[in-house]
Formats: C-alpha cells, sequence, structure tokens
C-alpha cells in the first residue's frame, strides 16, 4: 500500500463515477482539485458533509475548485444515497462520487486503515495543485465530521503563497496580513510588497496580503 506525501504527484486513476468515468489527472485538467473519503454510502455524517459540499459548490468553483468523493460502495448505492442526501440536507448533489468496490483508488491513496477498519475507507481529503502535486493531507476520524470552512481557508492560503513569497499566520483568513518568507531578503521586501511591511522580529515580517 503506498505512502502519500506533501509534494508527491497524486497517483492518476481511471474510475467509474457517479457522473460517468473520468481519469484523474484530466479531469481536473489545469484547476486545483480536492478528493476526500467516506467510510460507506448512508453513513449519518458523510450524509452531512456531501450536503456541505453540494452547497459550498460556487464557493470551489471560484477558486477553480473540482471536488470528487469516493466510498467502497457501487454506483447503485450511491445514486440511492444521492437521493437521501438530496432529501435531508435540502440540496442537489452535484459533483461526482467515486465507485470504489474493488479498492483500486482507496489503496492507491492510503485511505485503508485496518487499525480503523480493514473494509472501509478513513475519511481522508486530499487537495491537489494544478501541478497534480499533492497540497494538503488530513485524516478524519469516523466520529467528526469535517469543517469545509476550514478547506477554503487552506486553499485561499495555498492560491496565495504558490503566487508570492509569503506564508499565512495562524488563524489566518482571506484579507488579512501575511508573513513574508523568510527567503526573501531584506532588501527585496519593498520591491516584492509595495503595499508596506512591519518588521516585529528579523525571522517575522509582516505585510498586507497583496492581492
Amino acid at each position: 500500500m503506498a505512502t502519500i506525501r506533501l509534494g508527491d504527484i497524486a497517483p492518476d486513476f481511471t474510475a467509474l463515477t457517479t457522473e460517468g468515468e473520468i481519469s484523474f489527472h484530466k479531469w481536473l485538467g489545469d484547476g486545483w482539485g480536492i478528493l476526500f473519503s467516506h467510510p460507506a454510502d448512508y453513513t449519518p455524517v458523510c450524509t452531512t458533509e456531501l450536503g456541505t459540499v453540494a452547497k459550498y459548490k460556487e464557493e470551489f468553483d471560484k477558486r477553480n475548485v473540482k471536488v470528487v468523493a469516493l466510498s467502497v460502495d457501487g454506483l447503485d448505492s450511491h445514486k440511492g444515497w444521492i437521493n437521501d442526501i438530496n432529501e435531508t440536507q435540502n440540496t442537489t448533489v452535484n459533483f461526482p462520487i467515486i465507485a470504489d468496490e474493488d479498492r483500486k483508488v482507496s489503496t492507491l491513496y492510503d485511505m485503508i486503515h485496518p487499525n480503523a477498519d480493514d473494509k472501509a475507507t478513513v475519511r481522508s481529503v486530499f487537495v491537489i495543485g494544478p501541478d497534480k502535486k499533492v497540497k494538503l493531507i488530513i485524516t478524519y476520524p469516523a466520529s467528526t465530521g469535517r469543517n469545509f470552512d476550514e478547506l477554503l481557508r487552506v486553499i485561499d492560503s495555498l492560491q496565495l503563497t504558490a503566487y508570492h513569497k509569503l506564508a499565512t499566520p495562524a488563524n489566518w483568513q482571506y484579507g488579512e496580513d501575511c508573513v513574508i518568507s523568510p527567503s526573501v531578503p531584506d532588501e527585496e521586501v519593498p520591491a516584492l510588497f509595495p503595499k508596506g511591511h512591519k518588521v516585529v522580529k528579523p525571522y517575522l515580517r509582516i505585510t498586507p496580503q497583496p492581492n
């Protein structure tokens, strides 16, 4: 079973989904992606999560992010479950769900943790950049629903820091001050960050969000 680390190329695969067959890298195109797994269909926490993702689609679209879910159940099961999600969460599921009955994708992405369950996937989240590299990995226990506001916040940070020599501090939200990367020499700071900056410590330099 593979172990995926940050910076690795996200494994490519072809899979059946509720929106037809996808070839993952081709489906992502030149945008960002989120791949997230569920222990099984017809589970209560996952029902709320998929409903939430459907409601957030506009926010993901704004950020050029495609979302795809996965569980080890089949397409018929997925389709029945989608009806329940739409009904109970007052939404319409508007993204594909992978049917991973042979556990091919789950194994590629190390989503089955035998100490938790040797058949079902754990709640994994992978954020993948336009370069097809893995930018974020989070694994949640079955009892805790994911925070999709946090995923949007992380994507905002990843997209900002991909194009500017910045990092984002604790609890950062879009529009707030950022930290200048330690690799930027002091003499280059004024040209790179014309909005100005503040030196708190030589290693801690703050600047307004440039974009």
